[in-house]
């Protein structure tokens, strides 16, 4: 096994003795993030789903890979953070009604945000909050605008543990399924530990960028005086219902 000299705590047995459930604790927390959070859309959910799949492989000695605990209950949880994460979206939306876009641009929110989220429920009707969860920012808005639009929330709670399986669950056991390829699980076996560090290296870069993106575009629509979402445009944002119940326009010709 190759160790990073230089980062010694990325070993994965320090990791499995010192972080235990914590570091699964830690990647719950950024899906929930990811849906239940404005903040979210800051975070790059897919790649760390299958990362924490491949990484539940038995390595370096462990029988249940980095987290310590079976693929299976692994996924599961993180099937859950999403679903649940997806829940306290819509209720912030269906709670505080269009007023929620109603706010000065920052690097944590952007109308430009809402309104691409919106594009997505004009073309694709309610199936949008499962089709989202595959989509960055726009898994982020999509619960919000679903609540704020007054979407039924059975269907609406429907559509997302749909989303939450395919997404949570599913990339999850795709990242799994992956350590099976003999020439990566050799791989992963090998440098466990600079895997690691590129996860949590990486995350963290995305994130800044993502940030840092989001305030330039900020700083551009504040020297184009547009810098405040005001209660009209606010309400203007917020989806009519109707738009909830049309069927997908999957060809993209404008008809549904």
């Amino acid at each position: 096994m190759h160790h990073a000299a230089l980062i010694p705590w990325l070993d994965p047995a320090t990791i499995i003795g010192t972080a235990g459930p914590w570091a699964l604790l830690v990647v719950c927390f950024i899906v929930f993030a990811e849906t239940g959070l404005l903040v979210g859309f800051l975070l790059p959910g897919d790649t760390l789903l299958v990362i924490s799949g491949l990484l539940s492989h038995p390595l370096a000695g462990s029988e249940h890979g980095v987290f310590g605990i079976n693929v299976w209950f692994v996924a599961l949880l993180i099937g859950l953070a999403a679903f649940v994460g997806g829940e306290v979206g819509y209720v912030i939306g269906h709670k505080g009604g269009p007023a929620v876009f109603e706010r000065k641009e920052s690097g944590l929110f952007s109308k430009k945000n809402v309104e691409r989220t919106n594009a997505f429920f004009e073309r694709f009707g309610g199936i949008t909050v499962i089709l989202a969860r595959f989509v960055p920012i726009v898994r982020t808005f999509a619960p919000v605008a679903a609540g704020v639009g007054h979407m039924p929330w059975r269907k609406y709670t429907l559509y997302n543990l749909i989303g939450a399986v395919l997404w949570g669950f599913g990339l999850t056991m795709f990242g799994y399924l992956i350590g099976f390829i003999p020439p990566v699980a050799e791989f992963v076996e090998s440098y466990i530990d600079l895997i690691l560090l590129a996860a949590v290296g990486g995350t963290a870069l995305v994130t800044l960028w993502h940030y840092l993106s989001e305030r330039h575009k900020a700083k551009k629509a504040a020297a184009a005086g547009d810098a405040t979402t005001d209660a009209a445009e606010a309400e203007e944002l917020a989806l009519e219902p109707e738009v909830f119940d049309r069927a997908p326009d999957l060809d993209g010709d404008g008809k549904h």
